[in-house]
């Protein structure tokens, strides 16, 4: 699993109900059904996806994320969880607060546009990052919304979204005490433990 899901993973109590927006290939949810016994719903967009979290015995269902959770009750699940999809959304901000809606307590994973090698990129060279982190060209990327750790702080405060844990994930994919000192300008990956 990637580390930001597994981060994720340690903020999920067992026995949970946990909805996975944009579950992928349903890796972190086949973790917490075996290692934590969740009770997990998947919603991905990508047919590939929908077919290995069927293959791993994974419920899942065929939802693009930028048509809300209407169909979800208030308070429907204990975890939902977003990784990696915030800034693909064309209204990510509404997208949060309907997480917050269906689950007491949400986990938002993003990359940080904020990292100091992409500010460093486009101020030298004028272009675009691209990079590990970042692999697509500007014009094909499914990035359409570019957030910062400082961003994703101020959209909380704004909305008075408690933030319960923050980890910052370096280049090595892992924590590091400057990447906690400096967010903005050493994190890569940002992992967010929020609520009402």
């Amino acid at each position: 699993m990637r580390f930001d899901l597994n981060l994720a993973a340690e903020w999920i109590d067992d026995n949970s109900r946990v909805l996975d927006l944009g579950c992928g290939d349903g890796s972190l949810l086949a973790y917490l059904r075996d290692h934590h016994n969740v009770d997990g719903l998947g919603l991905e967009i990508n047919d590939a996806h929908i077919r290995e979290c069927i293959e791993k015995g994974l419920s899942v269902i065929d939802h693009d994320l930028d048509y809300g959770l209407k169909k979800f009750r208030d308070n429907s699940f204990d975890v939902v969880v977003m990784a990696q999809a915030l800034q693909t959304l064309r209204s990510p901000h509404l997208v949060i607060d309907e997480m917050l809606r269906v689950g007491r307590e949400c986990i938002v994973t993003f990359p940080n546009f904020g990292y100091w090698r992409g500010r460093l990129y486009l101020g030298y060279r004028g272009r675009m990052p691209v990079s590990k982190f970042l692999p697509h060209n500007w014009y094909d990327t499914p990035n359409i919304h570019f957030c910062t750790v400082r961003d994703f702080e101020q959209l909380c405060q704004e909305k008075g979204i408690r933030i319960l844990h923050r980890t910052v994930v370096n280049a090595a994919d892992c924590e590091s005490l400057i990447a906690s000192k400096l967010p903005n300008l050493f994190g890569v990956t940002a992992v967010y433990h929020i609520s009402k």
